[in-house]
């Protein structure tokens, strides 16, 4: 007797013990039963009902035993061959199971309730159109004018429309139901549903012609789209100053692909980037573009991927999680602003959305291209070794020069007995800027009020109750939060452990609104940070309001430093730029050169030259100083000289084991473990380190201790699978009952 036997990705099934089931498929599910499916089935000894995924359907199992299927709730496959075989890669890759990397590249819509109804339900409208010719029907029309003058308007309407919803139909007549089901029961008329899509509300652009590039900008895409049309696998980072027009380039490599027949992905680092890219690309792309971010609700997302998958959009434009859309024909993928961590996922799978786009170039033998005016040193290597191709664009599009750019001494500044945020040369500057009404950007890379308080007498400083960091005070609410896991309180009015004098320290983006009203009375500011955009409704609204109100200064955090073309602004002020330097991450330098290189290039984009004020207490520092002057290539030789000392990224790999729990010592007695097993196994292997145990930069976030283990290495399927083996045998280990451990491919926060 021949049976059919599914093999499942079961979602119950944690990382210690994921594989494929296999399952019997009952003969009232055969040919319903496909690769790409989602199932119900009974898993486990109590037989709990879990959802799964197919992954193949065969003839035999070793086992003897099968358990069948309960219900296929899908209809038709939700993930192709090529999506399963990315979840199984990810798998292997980022120590996540499959059924995990399955969720990460589904619509929360799709997901089913605890009662099994799904999420999202398909929008349809009712349609309504004509059961008679437009002849017939404009003959009865004629007839009924007279008796039933609201049905002859109905069907004179349908004669010109031929089908229309019919909520429209009867808002625009004015009939009622009864007036068009009297029609539809005399069989005039019909009725059907309509899927419809809810969608994010786009800009509506008149179509342009493709933008002209310059000398520079046509060299590149001229190379870039032979490795597109190569049919090969390739990589290649497009080095541009701020304001060159990587764009452009963007936009003419698109329209190449979309010409013959092939679909693309375009990638930015965040929400706040996204309103600027699709005024610019619905102008030339129209209703071709979807959009997939978080801000979309779970309708509008659903509907999106469904555009995509049946080949309604051509062009996708998202942040990393839109790395996953089910385009079709892929040929090319663009990540933008490639430098940056938020295309790092620090939950479960933690993928790199540059890891995924290198795996699906490969399958789709298509270009990977990473944008950047600051590239990822790790990008910038691989590019000088030739893994990647290399292309540059060293002047801005409008032959305008780089900003010019001063250095303020703030420890100056405080023995000429200003203690204030805002230093005399940047307060001049932006004087001038207001009476020649031009605008100003001011970056500082912490909201809130202030730092933190702190008792000048016994040195009480208010701490978060769960995590290892102190309160930041926030003075539109004034309550003290923690930015990390939410927790709120209300600040005393004297220490609560003296009862002496609380001090404000350290300075957020609220505290330079309110020193910036006192220094230029009246004149508008804006706050871009977490704070204001929810308020606001959006990123789009407060940058609109910028450019069209003409505010004369905007204060932000990271989300003003990237990605945004405003022509009026001819000054940026850098107000902390020693605040990312000491961190203690490898990653610090790079991280600091970024930040202020991206900001100082919003400045000047226009035809007015562009100027920038950099407030540091170290204005020696080398990072600083190469940011000062825009100067990348230095930065990257020094930085990679560095990376050389310490055998860090991209010169080895780092792989990382973390353990967390509410028992410090549970979790650091697990973290031991784990490195004198590392250590048992690798130890003898020439070029590999294991480094640790360390807490991380914040030991503790909602009252769970986390500690890491780094092991620095070439990576090798071997030394994956032991660490893959490690976190599945800390799962059946009673030591480690109580805490979570997982591993991770070169973490953010090391």
């Amino acid at each position: 007797m021949t049976f059919s036997v599914a093999k499942i990705a079961v979602a119950a099934a944690t990382y210690s013990f994921d594989r494929p089931f296999d399952y019997l498929i009952p003969e009232e599910l055969d040919g319903t039963v496909l690769p790409g499916c989602r199932v119900t089935v009974p898993f486990g000894r109590g037989n709990r009902p879990s959802e799964g995924i197919i992954l193949a359907v065969s003839e035999s199992s070793q086992r003897e035993k099968l358990k069948p299927i309960a219900c296929v709730l899908d209809r038709e496959p939700v993930l192709s061959e090529r999506q399963l075989k990315l979840a199984l890669f990810m798998r292997e890759r980022f120590f996540c199971t499959v059924y995990d990397a399955v969720k990460a590249m589904l619509p929360a819509g799709l997901w089913f309730d605890s009662d099994g109804k799904r999420r999202v339900k398909d929008k349809t409208v009712e349609i309504a159109r004509l059961c008679v010719s437009s002849e017939e029907a404009m003959r009865i029309a004629q007839a009924k004018r007279l008796r039933s003058p609201r049905q002859a308007e109905l069907l004179e309407l349908l004669c010109s429309f031929e089908a229309l919803p019919v909520r429209d139909l009867l808002t625009h007549t004015g009939a009622t139901r009864a007036v068009f089901n009297a029609l539809k029961k005399a069989e005039l008329v019909e009725t059907v549903e309509r899927e419809v899509f809810r969608r994010p509300e786009l800009p509506r652009e008149e179509q342009r012609a493709l933008p002209v590039l310059n000398d520079e900008q046509e060299k590149a895409f001229h190379s870039l789209s032979v490795l597109a049309a190569s049919g090969q696998a390739t990589a290649a980072l497009l080095l541009g100053v701020t304001g060159s027009g990587k764009t452009s380039v963007y936009i003419h490599l698109i329209e190449r692909q979309l010409a013959i027949g092939k679909d693309a992905i375009l990638l930015v680092p965040e929400i706040a980037l996204t309103p600027q890219m699709l005024h610019t690309f619905a102008s030339y792309f129209g209703d071709k573009i979807a959009v997939l971010h978080s801000n979309l609700s779970p309708g509008e997302r659903y509907d999106e991927w469904k555009r995509i998958r049946g080949g309604q959009a051509r062009l996708v434009i998202g942040t990393r999680s839109a790395i996953f859309a089910p385009v079709r024909e892929l040929g090319l993928i663009i990540i933008d602003e490639e430098q940056e961590e938020s295309y790092k996922s620090e939950n479960n799978p933690r993928y790199h959305a540059r890891d995924v786009a290198k795996y699906l170039c490969a399958k789709s033998n298509c270009l990977l291209l990473l944008g950047s005016a600051t590239p990822d040193i790790a990008t910038r290597y691989y590019a000088e070794i030739g893994r990647y191709h290399f292309f540059r664009l060293n002047q801005r599009y409008n032959e305008q020069a780089l900003p010019s750019v001063r250095i303020v001494d703030m420890k100056r500044e405080l023995r000429r007995g200003n203690s204030g945020d805002i230093s005399s040369l940047l307060c001049e500057e932006l004087r001038e800027n207001i009476d020649r009404g031009e605008q100003s950007i001011l970056f500082l890379n912490r909201r809130g009020a202030h730092k933190l308080i702190s008792c000048g007498d016994c040195g009480f400083t208010y701490k978060c109750p769960r995590c290892s960091v102190s309160l930041t005070y926030h003075s539109s609410n004034k309550r003290l939060m923690c930015h990390y896991c939410g927790h709120i309180q209300r600040v005393d009015s004297t220490c609560p452990e003296c009862g002496g004098t609380l001090n404000y320290l350290g300075t957020g983006t609220q505290n330079v609104e309110a020193q910036l009203n006192e220094l230029f009375p009246g004149v508008p500011v804006l706050r871009m940070d977490t704070d204001t955009v929810a308020p606001a409704g959006s990123h789009e609204a407060l940058f609109a309001r910028f450019r069209d109100e003409n505010i004369p200064i905007m204060v932000g955090t990271q989300m003003v430093t990237k990605g945004l073309n405003f022509e009026n602004v001819t000054l940026v002020g850098v107000l902390s730029a020693d605040q990312s330097l000491y961190s203690g991450d490898y990653r610090a330098g790079e991280r600091t050169f970024s930040l202020i290189t991206q900001v100082v290039g919003r400045s000047g984009r226009g035809s007015k030259p562009g100027r920038a004020v950099i407030q540091t207490f170290t204005p020696e520092n080398q990072t600083i100083l190469q940011a000062a002057d825009q100067d990348y290539d230095s930065f990257y030789s020094s930085e990679i000289a560095l990376r050389r000392l310490q055998n860090a990224p991209p010169i080895h790999d780092m792989l990382s084991i973390t353990c967390s729990g509410m028992d410090e010592d549970q979790v650091l007695a697990g973290i031991h473990s784990i490195k004198n097993w590392l250590e048992d196994a690798l130890g003898s292997q020439r070029g590999v380190s294991v480094l640790g145990p360390a807490p991380l930069p914040v030991v503790k976030v909602n009252n769970h201790f986390r500690y890491r283990v780094n092991v620095v290495c070439d990576s090798s399927a071997e030394i994956r699978r032991l660490i893959s083996q490690i976190v599945i045998d800390c799962g059946g280990d009673k030591r480690f009952k109580g805490v979570s451990v997982f591993a991770d491919n070169d973490p953010m926060d090391s």
